[in-house]
Protein backbone atom coordinates (compact mmCIF):
# COMPACT_ATOMS: atom_id res chain seq x y z
CA UNK A 1 0.00 0.00 0.00
CA UNK A 2 0.77 3.34 -0.65
CA UNK A 3 0.00 5.76 1.71
CA UNK A 4 -0.87 9.49 1.55
CA UNK A 5 -0.42 12.22 3.88
CA UNK A 6 -3.84 13.53 4.00
CA UNK A 7 -6.40 10.27 6.34
CA UNK A 8 -4.73 8.64 8.61
CA UNK A 9 -3.23 5.50 7.71
CA UNK A 10 -5.48 3.53 9.49
CA UNK A 11 -8.63 5.25 8.05
CA UNK A 12 -6.66 4.20 4.38
CA UNK A 13 -6.36 0.67 5.81
CA UNK A 14 -10.16 0.36 6.52
CA UNK A 15 -10.88 1.63 3.59
CA UNK A 16 -8.50 -0.78 1.32
CA UNK A 17 -9.78 -3.83 3.29
CA UNK A 18 -13.17 -2.27 2.75
CA UNK A 19 -12.04 -2.71 -1.16
CA UNK A 20 -10.70 -5.87 -0.46
CA UNK A 21 -14.04 -7.14 0.52
CA UNK A 22 -16.14 -5.32 -2.11
CA UNK A 23 -13.93 -6.84 -4.79
CA UNK A 24 -14.12 -10.22 -3.71
CA UNK A 25 -10.90 -10.69 -2.25
CA UNK A 26 -11.80 -11.55 0.31
CA UNK A 27 -14.99 -13.46 0.12
CA UNK A 28 -17.71 -13.91 2.98
CA UNK A 29 -16.39 -15.99 5.85
CA UNK A 30 -13.22 -16.01 4.49
CA UNK A 31 -10.25 -15.44 7.23
CA UNK A 32 -8.41 -12.47 7.23
CA UNK A 33 -4.57 -12.37 8.25
CA UNK A 34 -3.67 -11.99 11.95
CA UNK A 35 -2.41 -8.15 13.22
CA UNK A 36 0.78 -9.21 12.77
CA UNK A 37 0.84 -10.59 9.51
CA UNK A 38 -0.84 -7.81 7.26
CA UNK A 39 1.08 -5.10 9.64
CA UNK A 40 4.01 -6.90 8.34
CA UNK A 41 2.87 -7.23 4.38
CA UNK A 42 1.86 -3.48 4.06
CA UNK A 43 4.67 -2.22 6.76
CA UNK A 44 2.85 -0.86 9.32
CA UNK A 45 2.73 -0.68 13.35
CA UNK A 46 0.48 -3.60 14.35
CA UNK A 47 -1.33 -1.10 16.59
CA UNK A 48 -2.86 0.84 13.55
CA UNK A 49 -3.96 -2.57 11.79
CA UNK A 50 -5.57 -3.04 15.17
CA UNK A 51 -6.94 0.00 14.91
CA UNK A 52 -8.56 -0.78 11.76
CA UNK A 53 -10.01 -4.37 12.48
CA UNK A 54 -11.43 -2.17 15.86
CA UNK A 55 -13.75 -0.22 13.75
CA UNK A 56 -14.56 -2.84 10.64
CA UNK A 57 -15.76 -4.73 13.53
CA UNK A 58 -18.01 -2.09 15.23
CA UNK A 59 -19.32 -1.60 11.28
CA UNK A 60 -20.23 -5.15 11.39
CA UNK A 61 -17.74 -5.97 8.27
CA UNK A 62 -15.42 -8.03 10.60
CA UNK A 63 -16.19 -10.45 13.54
CA UNK A 64 -13.77 -12.26 15.82
CA UNK A 65 -13.73 -15.61 16.82
CA UNK A 66 -11.59 -16.69 19.69
CA UNK A 67 -9.53 -19.88 18.48
CA UNK A 68 -10.34 -18.82 14.73
CA UNK A 69 -9.41 -15.29 14.27
CA UNK A 70 -11.14 -12.58 12.11
CA UNK A 71 -13.39 -13.46 9.48
CA UNK A 72 -15.18 -11.36 7.09
CA UNK A 73 -18.77 -11.27 7.95
CA UNK A 74 -21.72 -13.32 6.53
CA UNK A 75 -24.15 -10.74 6.05
CA UNK A 76 -24.24 -10.46 2.52
CA UNK A 77 -26.89 -7.35 2.92
CA UNK A 78 -24.47 -5.29 5.06
CA UNK A 79 -21.71 -6.03 2.46
CA UNK A 80 -23.60 -4.85 -0.17
CA UNK A 81 -25.33 -1.74 1.34
CA UNK A 82 -21.90 -0.77 2.37
CA UNK A 83 -20.46 -0.92 -1.18
CA UNK A 84 -23.20 0.83 -2.71
CA UNK A 85 -22.68 3.52 0.22
CA UNK A 86 -19.11 4.09 -0.73
CA UNK A 87 -19.67 3.90 -4.14
CA UNK A 88 -22.02 6.52 -4.04
CA UNK A 89 -19.63 8.43 -2.03
CA UNK A 90 -16.93 8.14 -4.82
CA UNK A 91 -19.41 9.03 -7.23
CA UNK A 92 -20.95 12.37 -5.78
CA UNK A 93 -16.97 13.01 -5.08
CA UNK A 94 -15.93 13.03 -8.69
CA UNK A 95 -19.36 14.62 -10.18
CA UNK A 96 -18.12 17.47 -7.59
CA UNK A 97 -14.77 17.43 -8.98
CA UNK A 98 -15.84 17.78 -12.34
CA UNK A 99 -18.32 20.36 -11.92
CA UNK A 100 -15.15 22.29 -9.84
CA UNK A 101 -13.48 21.64 -13.30
CA UNK A 102 -16.45 23.22 -14.98
CA UNK A 103 -17.59 20.25 -16.69
CA UNK A 104 -21.40 20.11 -17.93
CA UNK A 105 -23.67 16.76 -17.17
CA UNK A 106 -23.76 16.05 -21.02
CA UNK A 107 -19.54 15.98 -20.98
CA UNK A 108 -19.28 14.25 -18.04
CA UNK A 109 -21.49 11.12 -19.28
CA UNK A 110 -19.67 11.18 -22.27
CA UNK A 111 -16.01 10.97 -20.48
CA UNK A 112 -17.85 7.81 -18.31
CA UNK A 113 -19.14 6.50 -21.22
CA UNK A 114 -15.99 6.88 -23.22
CA UNK A 115 -13.95 5.86 -20.16
CA UNK A 116 -16.09 2.21 -19.99
CA UNK A 117 -15.62 1.81 -24.16
CA UNK A 118 -12.11 2.50 -24.50
CA UNK A 119 -11.85 -0.56 -22.01
CA UNK A 120 -9.97 1.53 -19.30
CA UNK A 121 -12.53 -0.25 -16.68
CA UNK A 122 -13.46 -3.47 -15.57
CA UNK A 123 -16.42 -3.56 -16.33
Amino acid sequence: MVFNNETPIYMQIINQIKLWIFSGKYKMDDKLPSVRELASEINVNPNTIQRAFYELEKEGLIKTEKTIGRRVTTNQSLILKEKRKLAKAKTKQYVQDMVGLGISKEELIKYLKEEIENGNSKM
